[in-house]
């Protein structure tokens, strides 16, 4: 029995380093962000709101791990997550953590208590909604997640820009925002915004990654609708 755990334990070891490389807030925001576009360690360091210096040992960190990838491209040096699979283990800690920690379902209470409705979250729920009501959906995450993928038919609205533009945006029907996910805070402040200016809005909780996962078809760069 000595000799089997003694065995298992350069294995645990490695797992380990993926529980090592997640157990920090910022590197768990940098997956995220990663899920959405692949950025250079100038645009994660913004993003995250940390020193370049400080970012790039994040985003390193992330690489030894296996769950980062980087290439270098002249002056520069673009991450992208390893696999798709890295950003399902965050959903999966995401739901796990709703699940058995209060005091994360008490964020979520304080900060989605926006009074909007939750959207359905699968393709052919959208479809029949979209194709039977008049819906504009807003893409509230920056431009360079938009164009990098998009929900098919969606208009791109950064929330900091809402209040400026969205008469420009020629909103009809029914607005629905999506963001980075289900716990994702664009989307709450984002109906907040839209509510400042007399429109109301509803939430759609899924992320582009979940959708593209799904095997469902995303759009890039600027659609003829992003044209405002």
């Amino acid at each position: 029995m000595a000799h089997d755990a003694q065995d298992a334990n350069p294995l645990m070891e490695q797992f380990a380093r993926i529980g090592k490389a997640l157990a920090n807030p910022h590197r768990l925001r940098m997956v995220e962000l990663l899920a959405q576009a692949e950025r250079s360690v100038d645009e994660v360091a913004r993003a995250a709101r940390l020193s370049i210096a400080n970012a790039s040992q994040h985003l390193q960190s992330l690489r030894r791990a296996g769950l980062a990838k980087a290439r270098r491209e002249g002056l520069h040096v673009y991450y992208s997550l390893a696999d798709p699979s890295v950003y399902d283990l965050w959903r999966a800690m995401q739901r796990l953590g709703e699940e058995r920690l209060a005091e994360v379902r008490q964020v979520l209470s304080d900060e989605f208590d926006d009074g909007a409705i939750r959207r359905p979250t699968t393709e052919e729920e959208l479809v029949a909604e979209t194709t039977s009501r008049d819906i504009t959906l807003v893409d509230v995450r920056p431009v360079v997640e938009y164009r990098h993928a998009h929900i098919p038919g969606a208009i791109t609205l950064p929330v900091d820009e809402i209040h400026e533009r969205y008469e420009e945006a020629r909103l009809s029907g029914d607005v629905v925002v999506y963001c980075r996910g289900p716990f994702c805070l664009l989307g709450p402040r984002a109906v907040r915004e839209f509510a400042r200016v007399g429109v109301s809005a509803s939430r759609l909780t899924l992320a582009v990654p979940d959708w593209a996962n799904q095997g469902h078809p995303t759009e890039h760069g600027d659609s003829t609708k992003e044209q405002l």
